[in-house]
């Protein structure tokens, strides 16, 4: 049978066809994938139009089907993967109030000094509400970043668009309500308000965090499961996606609690890595931990009886573009030497990275003696501080565009390295790895994970489609395909390892000192240099 999943990213959205079966198991067909904008503020906001969400997965639904050419009514259920802890406030109708703010978004830190920062304080918290909330959800609202805040910053700063407000949903249920007409939330974007109680036979929204948040529990949609079936196609979103109406709608789940599920980690003690806009390390685990100190939780997932304790970078991949775009790419004879026409947006993005990582592959490891730390919009774990930046360290007269863009690469798995060393303190992680994302496309980026952990790194075909494939393994169990989410590890068979090389990896050990340092050292000159007023 075939069924769609849509991995709703930052930037895009990537419908993909897909086929299940018990002999072939999760087969990937097809996608298409379209671009949407980010909008980022200068007062500190990120934020994105749901429309243009809506319009994309459209867009891409009927692009796809005319490709494929696959009838509309053999489509036997859609479902999501997406970037979470967005804000979405939407109407009675289901329509948005205002742009969504994205999880990137920082314009809360007065409501979180109001909210959290008074009173009492353990680690700079209200010592009450900070109990309360690790007691009942374990885990707390430390980062500016957090739902709760944007949540709050609306109702002090917009009021009148807060008096519009019908439900809070995340970007996943926002287009599972344009679908299906029904306002519902999976239990893993319940839990990423952090305003879920995940108590044993008290799960669902916490009446008393609420309270004390002062949260309107009207505003919040009723829960389901990742893998529940929560609507059908309506008539209207049938006509604009291209879809039969009654197609069954599944709720799917976040980028965090399904990547995993796609790269096959799905058992306890299971580790994998994902890098793509943004960035974690992530391991399967039986219990919640929490280290606040670290910024490191372990949050409710796919699977109903287990959690993921998760560690977050804020900009990943995004560092890599961000590179791609500003430094020198004329040096790496980028356009000087290729033309890069391609009929698609993603065939393009995958041969201009193959491009620049062919040009910077015979760099050593270190870089040439250049650093790069990969904070370009704050940092989360294991320190967070939305004042962060990137940083060049070290650079030279004799320093090349090469070894700056290897550096980035670096950068961004020694920042993973440092958050695996954190999340140990918790929990034994894997010593085999599952990579997943964009970034799991390079063999070369895969090797300098590898040699940087000094950990057997293993990637899954299609690697940037994980989330999707994690969506239809969860369709498989909604359509009784497969019984049990462990299954799912047996449909997903791995494609390239990768050995550390131990040469390099000395070489990385002694540079993840100077690395660390780097935040402390300069931690106050971030402050001074990018501290909004409140």
């Amino acid at each position: 049978m075939y069924v769609i999943a849509y991995d709703v990213g930052t930037t895009g959205v990537k419908c993909c066809l897909f086929s299940l079966s018990m002999e072939t198991g999760i087969e990937f067909i097809a996608g298409e994938l379209v671009d949407y904008d980010l909008y980022v503020l200068e007062n500190g906001g990120v934020e994105q139009d749901p429309q243009q969400w809506w319009r994309a997965m459209c867009d891409t639904t009927n692009q796809l089907l005319h490709k494929a050419g696959v009838a509309k009514e053999a489509i036997k259920g859609i479902s999501f993967c997406a970037q979470m802890q967005a804000v979405v406030l939407v109407d009675q109708e289901g329509q948005p109030v205002r742009n969504a703010m994205s999880y990137m978004d920082n314009r809360g830190k007065k409501q979180m000094e109001q909210g959290l920062q008074r009173g009492f304080k353990i680690m700079g918290m209200n010592a009450r509400k900070l109990l309360r909330s690790i007691m009942i959800s374990g885990a707390v609202s430390a980062s500016v970043k957090d739902p709760l805040w944007k949540y709050k910053w609306v109702q002090d700063e917009e009021p009148e668009i807060f008096s519009k407000v019908h439900k809070w949903l995340d970007v996943k249920d926002y287009l599972v309500c344009r679908a299906t007409g029904n306002f519902i939330m999976s239990r893993d974007s319940a839990f990423a308000t952090l305003l879920y109680d995940t108590r044993k036979g008290k799960e669902g929204f916490s009446r008393e965090l609420c309270s004390m948040m002062d949260v309107n529990m009207e505003h919040l949609p009723q829960i389901c499961e990742c893998r529940d079936q929560v609507g059908t196609i309506t008539g209207q979103a049938a006509v604009e996606l291209g879809l039969a109406k009654g197609t069954p709608v599944f709720s799917g789940g976040g980028d965090a609690s399904l990547i995993g599920v796609g790269a096959g980690a799905v058992e306890t003690g299971a580790t994998h890595i994902y890098m793509g806009t943004s960035g974690w390390v992530s391991t399967v685990v039986e219990k919640q931990r929490l280290d606040i100190g670290s910024m490191i939780a372990s949050i409710v997932g796919a699977d109903p009886n287990r959690f993921n304790c998760f560690a977050e970078l804020e900009t990943a991949g995004k560092c890599l573009e961000w590179a791609r775009d500003h430094i020198g790419l004329d040096e790496l004879g980028l356009f000087k030497e290729k033309k890069f026409a391609y009929e698609d947006l993603e065939s393009k993005h995958k041969n201009l990275y193959g491009y620049i990582m062919d040009k910077i592959s015979q760099i050593p490891a270190g870089s040439n003696g250049v650093l790069f730390t990969p904070w370009l919009h704050g940092n989360r774990c294991p320190f967070e501080d939305p004042d962060a930046r990137g940083l060049f360290f070290n650079l030279g007269i004799e320093t090349t565009a090469s070894d700056m863009i290897h550096a980035v690469i670096e950068g961004v798995c020694l920042h993973l390295k440092w958050q695996l060393r954190a999340m140990e303190k918790q929990t034994k992680t894997s010593q085999t790895i599952r990579f997943a994302g964009g970034g799991a496309l390079a063999p070369l980026t895969c090797q300098i994970l590898a040699d940087v952990l000094g950990r057997r790194i293993e990637t899954v075909k299609n690697p940037q489609n994980a989330g999707a494939v994690g969506s239809a393994a969860l369709m498989a169990l909604g359509l009784k395909v497969i019984e049990s989410i462990d299954e799912i590890k047996t449909l997903i068979s791995v494609d390239h390892v990768y050995e550390p090389q131990p040469a390099n990896t000395a070489v990385y050990e002694n540079l993840f000192q100077i690395f660390r340092s780097l935040y402390k050292t300069n931690r106050k000159n971030f402050g001074m240099l990018n501290r909004r007023s409140l």
